[in-house]
Formats: structure tokens, C-alpha cells, sequence
């Protein structure tokens, strides 16, 4: 049976601008990092996409080694895209990126001209794409010169493989100079992605603000740092939780200190009747520094979940004093 979207997707998501761009992306967006795998089923990644499409999350975060194997989360997500989503494409941000390990050999990692133009020829190869709408360097290179990388991000531009470019994981003074360099060129950097979250600040400490001066948007990753900022470790580690078996967050992350930050953190967010996975998100919305969040899911209860912040994503003075007490406790 052919999918159908709702009718109504847009009326309760709110979009905000990117920068200083004419682009809006919804404050949810969904990023497929770990979940839309080869060992996981299609069936239930199909229902996420529809299910996060059908309630105005637009957005689609993908980068070209997710998966696993690399590039298994693209060529899954290509495969939805050509079964339901084809008559939407233009309603849909698609993002993807290459910084980070891909193949084997010198072409494969990094941020060298070749390699950029390479893995994105094959990103779009893989999800059936002419272009991707955003297309990001993943992480800065020490070694390849600035200008060649950010060159590679202005020549798929001009290629017509991406609409808009970004970086992600550059501290602040190294993406200052990016920004200036891509508008030398004369293709802006639309967005930057951080991870932030209520335990891991580091963008407060410069890179907000450049990218405030510089009128770039910002979409915060690990939000809710690997699961922790949820209910699911207030009592230990589940044995089929991603930290009893995922490298990305080791057991040693979950010290007592930060448990107890956790159970506190959870009492207030149940105070203002919602999660704690619901009050990290609002928190790091609650001003328009940052333009989306991008969240990760398993199941589709979990994008219902980050929904409902959508109405209840404002705090009281007191609210928020008493976050940062707890988090500098």
C-alpha cells in the first residue's frame, strides 16, 4: 500500500531559521547513526521516517560511514526514500557528511578535495539522490590545508550536489576561520553541528557565540550524551543498554557523580511533568542559539517521546537556576 502523508504534519512542529539563511528546519530532526544499520530491520526503520515525517520532521541527518557496515544507513535510508518518500523529496532536508574513516587506503578519511568529491559521489549514489540539501565536513583535518577542504565544500556547491554546506566538530576559532574562508568564496556555511548537551558545554565557551557573529545556525548532536540524560541508567546498566555494549558510551561515563546528577536532574523534569529525556532536549532549545536538535531513535515511541516538548519547552528563572546547580554540584 502506498504511504501517504499526513495532511497535517506542520501544524504543531515549529521551524526556525538557520542563521542568517532563508533555510528552516524543525526544532526535532532525526539523525540515523546507529539505528539504520544492516542488522537492523527495515520494517522498523521504515516506520521511524514515516512516523517522524508524518508529524513535520522534516530533517534527515546522515553521514556517510553510518551504518554499521559504513554506508548501510544511507543505502537503507535510500531504499525507503524510493519506496515513500519520492513524492516528498522536496519537503525533506537530507544532510549527509565525510570526515571521518570510510575506506581503506590514502583517498578515504579526512578532509582532502579528493576524498570530499568521492564519498559524496557515493553518498548519492547510495540513497538515490541528485543532491543532498545539506553536506558537511565532519570533523577539521590537521593536516590538509583549511582552504583545500572548504574549496571542496564551494566546488560541490557549484556542482550541484549540495544546496548548502557545514561542519561539524570544529572548535570555535578553527570555524571561525572556515566560515570566513567559505565566504570568501562565496558559498556561506549555512549550519554548524556540536555535540552539546546539559554534560558536555564546550560550544558555550566560544562557539556559540562565533556562530551568533557570524549568522551560522547550529543543530546540537548527542543531546542527551549517548542515553545518560534519560531514565534509563537511574538504577544501573541495563544488560541491553548501548552501554553494556557500545563502545560510543563506555560504562566509566556513568560514574556515581553522574548518576546523582541524573536522579536529580530526573526529580525536576518530573516536576514540570515531563521526562528527563524531554527536559534535556528543552533545555538546550530554550533559546534559538541553537536551531534543531538532532535525536537518535530505536523505536518510534522514542521520536514520541521528543515530541512532546514541543508545548513545554519553557522554564522559569528558578528552573533553570536550579539545573546549573545541580550540574556544577
Amino acid at each position: 500500500m502506498p504511504y501517504i502523508a499526513n495532511a497535517h504534519r506542520y501544524t504543531d512542529m515549529e521551524y526556525r531559521l538557520c542563521g542568517r539563511s532563508g533555510l528552516r528546519l524543525p526544532l526535532i530532526s532525526l539523525g540515523l547513526w546507529h539505528n539504520f544499520g544492516d542488522n537492523k530491520p527495515q520494517d522498523n526503520c521504515r516506520a521511524m521516517l514515516r512516523y517522524a515525517f508524518d508529524h513535520g520532521i522534516t530533517h534527515f541527518d546522515l553521514a556517510n560511514n553510518y551504518g554499521p557496515p559504513p554506508g548501510a544507513a544511507e543505502s537503507q535510508f535510500g531504499r525507503i526514500l524510493q519506496q515513500d518518500f519520492l513524492p516528498y523529496r522536496d519537503e525533506m532536508i537530507i544532510s549527509s557528511k565525510a570526515g571521518f574513516t570510510m575506506w581503506d587506503g590514502p583517498y578515504g578519511d579526512w578532509g582532502s578535495k579528493k576524498y570530499l568529491i568521492a564519498s559524496l559521489n557515493q553518498s548519492l549514489k547510495r540513497m538515490g539522490l541528485d543532491y543532498v540539501d545539506i553536506f558537511y565536513h565532519h570533523r577539521p583535518d590537521p593536516d590538509t590545508p583549511l582552504e583545500e577542504t572548504m574549496g571542496a565544500l564551494d566546488l560541490i556547491v557549484r556542482q550541484g550536489k549540495a544546496l548548502y554546506v557545514g561542519i561539524s566538530n570544529y572548535p570555535a576559532e578553527l570555524a571561525k576561520e572556515a566560515i570566513e574562508i567559505l565566504n570568501q568564496l562565496g558559498t556561506p556555511c549555512l549550519i554548524h553541528q556540536p555535540r552539546y548537551s546539559m554534560l558536555v558545554r564546550d560550544p558555550e565557551e566560544g562557539l556559540f557565540d562565533v556562530l551568533e557573529d557570524e549568522g551560522v545556525g547550529s543543530i546540537a548532536y548527542s543531546p542527551l550524551a549517548g542515553g545518560i540524560l534519560t531514565d534509563r541508567y537511574l538504577n544501573g546498566i541495563p544488560a541491553d543498554s548501548r552501554a553494556a555494549g557500545n563502545p560510543s558510551l563506555p560504562p566509566e561515563r556513568l560514574t556515581s557523580a553522574v548518576i546523582g546528577k541524573v536522579k536529580k536532574l530526573n526529580e525536576l523534569a518530573l516536576s514540570r511533568g515531563q521526562k528527563l529525556s524531554q527536559m534535556s532536549l528543552a533545555w538546550i532549545l530554550r533559546h534559538d542559539r541553537v536551531t534543531s536538535v538532532l535525536i537518535g531513535a530505536s523505536r518510534v515511541s522514542q521520536i514520541d517521546d521528543a515530541l512532546g516538548i514541543i508545548e513545554n519547552r519553557q522554564f522559569t528563572q528558578e528552573e533553570l537556576k536550579a539545573i546549573e546547580l545541580i550540574l556544577e554540584d
